[in-house]
């Protein structure tokens, strides 16, 4: 019997098995293909999915939008101000009520236990758009990309150069574990993912021949990697106060041609976006204004490189969205 996801909700990872996220990888790929080469997948034709974002995104929205559509499906959008969600309304209602007139709902927001809540409650798929802990849809278009530039997955060396204890490397290193492949955090000690998640992921990659190193030296995160993988210093929803704490912090760990220079010779820059790597936005512009530098997590040189895959792995969060959508609603 074939791999099934149906039915289930879509909250983080580690509640998937390895053979469940490849099926995922192999289905991002093959809705990809029926994209590319204009086939009509209107397999969901007559459903309906709501998102709920209480944070913006360029990319997850679109993502969910047009694969959605692609899908056959009608799609709602409400914004912070188009909800009672947590104000009026509580988590479990909201759920309850929307649950009776959708398919699915999304949630981009804040704490892990919002979208499990609303899975809790909702009678229907729930999947995490992004949220303080995990970007669990994030990883299925990440991995879909490094198996187009590689051919494969297991035993790659994959690096996250920064503040590893954001959602983003949290959601690296659970992947990276349950695929067999070497996940390096680099950046400074006290930014690392949370202990029990680390214990976590090295018993996972115990067994699926992958491993965890944590690591503040520069040099040890990117001799040999495979994939070099870094997210802007400080994330939605934190104070702008932070940025001169965190370029004082972070800067050392600035993606760069010297970084790439020390990887795999066949070695692909990844970044989530939206990435300052010039002054062309008006935080970048102002952050330039402020501390003097134009440059934040990753070089002009490097983000603008052959080397660069930002923009395929872009492309590949609709069709890994539309992919998990398909598999929990068919």
């Amino acid at each position: 019997m074939g791999v099934s996801i149906a039915g289930r909700s879509f909250l983080k990872l580690l509640d998937f098995s390895s053979e469940e996220i490849e099926y995922l990888i192999d289905l991002s790929a093959e809705l990809k293909r029926l994209k590319h080469e204009g086939v009509a997948h209107r397999y969901l034709e007559g459903k309906n999915i709501v998102l709920l974002f209480e944070k913006t995104s360029t990319r997850t929205r679109c993502s969910f939008e047009v694969g959605g559509m692609d899908l056959g499906m009608g799609v709602t959008y409400l914004d912070p101000g188009s909800s009672q969600m947590g104000k009026k309304e509580s988590i479990e209602d909201t759920a309850r009520v929307l649950g009776r007139m959708y398919d699915g709902i999304e949630y981009r927001g804040f704490d892990q236990a919002i979208v499990e809540e609303l899975a809790a409650n909702a009678g229907v798929p729930v999947w995490n758009g992004l949220t303080n802990e995990f970007h669990p849809t994030q990883m299925i278009a990440d991995m879909l990309t490094v198996r187009e530039n590689f051919g494969h997955l297991k035993g790659l060396k994959l690096t996250f150069f920064g503040d590893a204890r954001n959602n983003v490397a949290n959601s690296l290193m659970v992947v990276c574990a349950k695929l067999g492949m070497n996940f390096c955090a680099c950046g400074p000690k006290q930014n690392m993912p949370e202990e029990d998640l680390i214990r976590t992921c090295e018993q996972i990659a115990s067994q699926t021949g992958g491993s965890v190193t944590l690591t503040d030296s520069k040099q040890e995160g990117a001799a040999g990697a495979n994939v070099l993988y870094t997210d802007i210093w400080v994330s939605m929803g934190e104070p702008e106060e932070l940025w001169a704490e965190r370029i004082k912090l972070l800067s050392p760990y600035q993606v760069d041609a010297e970084a790439m220079n020390m990887a795999a010779q066949d070695a692909i820059f990844m970044h989530c976006l939206p990435s300052f790597h010039d002054t062309k936005t008006t935080i970048g512009a102002d952050i330039a204004k402020k501390f003097g530098i134009a440059q934040m997590e990753v070089t002009d040189e490097v983000f603008e490189s052959a080397q660069s895959r930002v923009f395929d792995e872009a492309e590949n969060r609709m069709h890994s969205i539309k992919a998990i959508m398909y598999a929990t609603l068919k």
